[in-house]
């Protein structure tokens, strides 16, 4: 596929030379002769890479840049200035700029710079459109079958198309992470950042300025090099706070500011920088023993969010089978490794363990059996008091049918054979279990 560039460039002279050696190259080149006509026509995904100058009447090409990076964060922006400018273009790179080269600059050496960034753009948008089909429905996030997996699916694909910002609360291991990267691949921000702050950084001793940044004008000397933020990354996508309780009270109110305003204001800064973001929010359940101010969270008490709850493992039995198969096919994928028949001690301990570190604690688990390791790492079996042993043994009874129903791809007489069960006792099983075989040819 041919290069595609757009050139932006106000000398008639320099634009119509420039254009024709990249068009010798084999390029395909749109040509304007000011930033304003140039956003007017560029989108987002343009497959192609844009070269603009700095010094430009009207929107010059800083300016330029900053509402690019407004249309698509990913967009590869090659800068062309004079030498005098050459400070203004090593901090539009330090922003996300691709490239600059310093006028006059040989055409071989434009080229270069062009596919570079076309390369890159090339794997932005291949992996902006993976992304895309893995976040076309919720299921991908929250997998299982149970009464709650279906409402936290539907809640989900309710909440993601808008721009409300989103609570997720619950315990850790229940899935809320990614939950919150599938609001943000199934919204219209999906092809822009989605940028994660976690306990480690939140809990930072250098919390602010990974969180804020630091504006080039602040100190001198390497103490005083400029960063962008992690909070002005996320510009245009969706900025997710994750265990927000690991924030201290001084980050705390910062990030109200934030959530309120929509503004940062980087260490030296003279004034704040507005974002467009969108705000998603982890944070464990507030324990009703620490009391009424707890529980009045600041930071999504002030949200105005959507709140949606992520229920323990132990309140959606039904899925730990269905969620337990789907880590030791992916364990199995990424470790390079059949995965094994799961036998009925593994079966057992899936079925009857409480899972207290939920999705974590079971996915490290699978991990384990595809290594072979399971019955070193599995605990002694304990009941939670709250299911009858005739509910434990249900429970299997089902798994097993299941997993012969599908092993034999619904064919009655080969899960008889399979099982040596009189065919009338296996349709008396399957109705108690509403399991059709129809489902699993």
């Amino acid at each position: 596929m041919p290069l595609q560039i757009a050139l932006v460039e106000d000398d008639p002279a320099l634009r119509d030379a420039t254009m024709q050696a990249l068009r010798l190259e084999g390029a395909e080149v749109v040509a304007f002769p000011d930033a304003r006509s140039a956003l007017g026509w560029l989108t987002v995904d343009y497959p192609g890479v844009v070269v603009s100058d700095v010094r430009m009447p009207g929107i010059d090409g800083l300016a330029f840049f900053a509402s690019l990076r407004e249309i698509d964060p990913e967009l590869p922006v090659i800068l062309t200035t004079g030498h005098g400018d050459i400070a203004m273009a090593v901090a539009a790179m330090k922003n996300g700029a691709a490239d600059f080269l310093t006028k006059p600059y040989a055409s071989a050496d434009l080229v270069r710079a062009v596919r570079l960034a076309s390369e890159r753009r090339a794997l932005a948008l291949e992996n902006r459109r993976l992304r895309e089909e893995a976040g076309r429905s919720a299921g991908s996030a929250i997998p299982g079958a149970s009464a709650a997996a279906e409402r936290l699916r539907s809640v989900i694909e309710g909440v993601a198309p808008s721009e409300i910002d989103v609570v997720l609360t619950g315990p850790a291991g229940t899935g809320k992470s990614h939950a919150a990267r599938a609001i943000h691949d199934l919204s219209p921000r999906r092809g822009r950042p989605f940028v994660t702050v976690d306990a480690g950084v939140l809990a930072h001793e250098d919390a602010e300025l990974l969180l804020f940044g630091r504006d080039p004008g602040a100190g001198s000397g390497g103490a005083g090099l400029s960063r962008t933020g992690l909070a002005e990354r996320a510009n245009g996508g969706t900025l997710f706070l994750d265990e927000i309780e690991a924030a201290g009270p001084v980050l705390t109110a910062r990030l109200l500011s934030l959530v309120e305003k929509r503004q940062v204001l980087p260490i030296g800064a003279d004034r704040p920088r507005r974002l467009n973001i969108r705000i998603i929010i982890a944070r464990h359940p507030v324990d009703p023993a620490a009391g009424a101010q707890s529980a009045r969270d600041p930071l999504w008490h002030r949200l105005g969010a959507v709140q949606i709850a992520f229920p323990p493992l132990s309140q959606r039995r039904e899925d730990v089978p269905e969620l337990f198969r789907l880590f030791v096919s992916r364990h199995a994928r990424a470790l390079n490794l059949p995965a094994p028949t799961i036998g009925e001690r593994q079966w057992h301990h899936v079925l009857s363990h409480e899972w207290p570190g939920n999705l974590h604690e079971l996915s490290g688990y699978a991990r384990a059996f595809v290594l072979g390791l399971a019955d070193l790492d599995a605990p002694a079996t304990q009941l939670d008091g709250q299911r009858s042993l005739q509910q434990v043994v249900a429970d299997f009874e089902r798994t097993v049918l299941e997993d012969a129903l599908r092993r034999c791809r619904g064919d009655i007489a080969r899960v008889q054979e399979m099982l040596q069960t009189p065919r009338k006792t296996i349709y008396d099983k399957l109705a108690r279990y509403d399991l059709k075989p129809a489902h699993f040819r």
